[in-house]
């Protein structure tokens, strides 16, 4: 195996990260950009007020503000804390400006794929409600095969490799900062995961609604309080954060890969840091009940600039911040990850923070087992999975959340690195055929707030729309299902 990861997989995804996703990804973004007149900024307001509105609105379903933490769930995990600060020590702090330009860019391509995952929707037998690129890919583009390949290749990379690896983080922080034995910390994940898993998207939008919201509040507030202490240091990181993006701060010439180093680890960080254009978040967008697709659009669109823009801020600021006694660009290893920010909140506040960094790195990375399963069973219902064998499935997930506490996963990591990346180009070809769908809706919205209506959005005999949309959902026969 180690002689496959490395003559195979490990080439196969350098291709595939370093020259094809960096460019069709941002290529994508710039593109749905324009398409949408800039959307991300011109309605961030309005983002904002829907998130907000929107915790009760569901009625019995699955509200946005639920969604929207769900998404949250797969996007805020180990890579907001060990990410970014391998993006920090192989790209210098230049790395951190290319993360915020690809979340900017990024926040219309996710807008325009999760819309898409509304529009093409379908109802399940409890009432809820499934879809997601592969749905959008059979529906709208009417492939069954591809819809299939990219069900398959999330189903691997999120409802097993990476859950795996998310376990496997919680166990070595668990044993290299505390002593926790790797199989007790199995026991521990297996027991809290199991009524969750078990209980099926419902229960996961309903954690992840009450614990997302909560952690992601202390750990940015806790990097509020290092701000605050040293805010007379502040200037001088966003002059490292814009120089190095440019190779301008002569202090790192040389030592962290100059400004070629700042971008492409700030983009591969960035990308799959908020995952936008991956079509993993169109599977949590879908399940929710709204009145019109563009709002969930909105709403994911709003997810990305929390994940990025200010969760992985929060972690640049932290070590940043800590200045030379804790990161130095010419000298700190790629292994140094959470581990690296642990040392920053310990040298600013003390080491009583090691047990609650513990503990938000563990929640962090559980929320990001729960909500990779979610998507998992998105697209096991799509492959027509129910029953006992979808039991057996669950089964088996929280098998390899266990055993991922237990052994190495250099080789699932990597297996997964390649699933996704071929996932993401699949999604990405069917989100720029399918766009128009998404900018019409775009409009109708709009068209909508200007004459001051908020009515349920119907896809049949829409004049923004360049067709029908298949099924009845958003037919306009059935709007009680569908909140205000």
């Amino acid at each position: 195996m180690d002689q496959l990861q490395e003559h195979v997989i490990d080439p196969l995804s350098t291709i595939l990260y370093s020259y094809v996703l960096i460019y069709l990804l941002i290529g994508a973004g710039l593109y749905f950009t324009l398409r949408t007149r800039a959307v991300q900024v011109r309605l961030f307001g309005t983002m904002l007020r829907l998130v907000g509105g929107s915790r009760g609105e569901a009625k019995g379903g699955i509200s946005s503000f639920q969604a929207f933490c769900v998404g949250l769930a797969s996007r805020i995990g180990t890579g907001n804390i060990a990410g970014v600060a391998i993006a920090l020590t192989l790209g210098g702090p230049g790395a951190i400006f290319w993360m915020w330009v690809v979340a900017l860019v990024g926040m219309a391509t996710a807008f325009v794929e999760s819309t898409l995952a509304q529009m093409f929707k379908v109802r399940a037998e409890d009432g809820s409600f499934r879809g997601g690129p592969a749905y959008y890919i059979q529906r709208g583009l009417r492939s069954r095969r591809w819809g299939v390949v990219f069900a398959l290749l999330l189903i691997f990379a999120f409802g097993f490799a990476f859950n795996m690896v998310q376990a496997n983080t919680i166990s070595d922080v668990l044993s290299t900062s505390h002593g926790v034995s790797s199989g007790w910390t199995a026991v521990l994940l297996m027991v809290l995961a199991a009524p969750i898993l078990y209980g099926g998207v419902r229960r996961v939008a309903t954690f992840a609604g009450v614990v997302l919201p909560v952690m992601a509040l202390v750990y940015v507030g806790l990097a509020l309080v290092i701000i605050v202490l040293n805010l007379g240091a502040v200037p001088d990181v966003l002059r490292q954060i814009v120089e190095g993006a440019f190779g301008l701060d002569e202090a790192l010439a040389g030592t962290a890969g100059g400004i070629l180093a700042a971008l492409l680890n700030g983009v591969k960080r960035g990308l799959f840091s908020n995952e936008a254009g991956m079509g993993s978040a169109p599977n949590a967008a879908a399940t929710a009940t709204v009145s019109h697709p563009a709002k969930q659009g909105l709403i994911q669109s709003l997810g990305v600039f929390v994940d990025t823009i200010v969760v992985c801020s929060a972690t640049a600021f932290i070590i940043l911040v800590a200045g030379p006694s804790v990161y130095d660009p010419g000298a700190t290893t790629e292994a140094a990850g959470a581990s690296l920010t642990q040392a920053a909140v310990a040298a600013e506040l003390g080491t009583w923070t090691t047990w609650p960094m513990t503990i938000l790195i563990a929640v962090f990375a559980f929320s990001s087992v729960v909500g990779n399963y979610s998507y998992a069973e998105v697209n096991l219902t799509f492959l027509g999975i129910h029953g006992k064998a979808l039991t057996a499935l669950r089964t088996l997930v929280l098998a390899a959340v266990g055993v991922g506490s237990l052994v190495a996963l250099e080789a699932a990591w990597a297996l997964a690195d390649v699933a996704m990346a071929l996932m993401a180009i699949v999604n990405l070809v069917a989100i720029a055929l399918l766009g128009r769908w998404a900018f019409g809706a775009l409009r109708d919205f709009e068209a909508m707030r200007r004459a001051g209506r908020d009515d349920p959005f119907v896809g049949v005999g829409n004049p923004h729309l360049p067709g029908d949309l298949p099924g009845d959902v958003w037919s306009g026969q059935e709007t009680s299902h569908s909140s205000r």
